[in-house]
């Protein structure tokens, strides 16, 4: 059991933090959509910004599904400084950068980072994780790094 909890604190330790920027209301039932910024951890300059479902409490109380939102998720990341990459795992499996529950145990809503060495890109994806199921639901941005070409001076 030890084990299992610092396996946690771990796996938070490496993981980013959002920040809510925006709410949206969709309907007058509560139900709305949020919007964070996600700063990865590793990649300093970058941000993704995460836009998803939330149910109000009069949608969960009328299809009594107390306990679970929508897995659905859309994801933008984007240059917003000079980016400089850290330790970060080069493997095709990527690594977490963020991870939140989308239900009280089984589901989570995750965003993965996934070097693309070949093109210099950094591939990020939202996915839905489930513990018995797998889900179809993904969002995916890129964030291309180009190095700096000298210019030739006009005649």
């Amino acid at each position: 059991m030890r084990r299992l909890a610092y396996a946690a604190l771990a796996c938070l330790a490496t993981t980013a933090f959002a920040e809510q920027v925006g709410e949206i209301d969709v309907d007058w039932v509560g139900n709305d959509i949020i919007i964070e910024a996600i700063s990865d951890p590793d990649v300093e300059g970058v941000t993704c910004h995460i836009a998803y479902f939330e149910r109000g409490l009069f949608d969960r109380l009328s299809k009594g599904n107390w306990f679970e939102d929508p897995s659905n998720a859309s994801i933008a990341c984007r240059q917003t400084g000079p980016i400089t990459i850290g330790d970060i795992d080069r493997d095709e499996d990527g690594e977490d950068v963020f991870r939140t529950s989308r239900s009280i145990i089984l589901k989570s809503l995750r965003v993965k980072r996934v070097w693309d060495e070949t093109n210099r890109t950094l591939i990020y994806v939202a996915h839905a994780a489930e513990l018995t199921d797998g889900s179809a639901k993904v969002s995916i941005s890129t964030v291309p790094l180009f190095e700096p070409q000298a210019t030739k001076p006009s005649e």
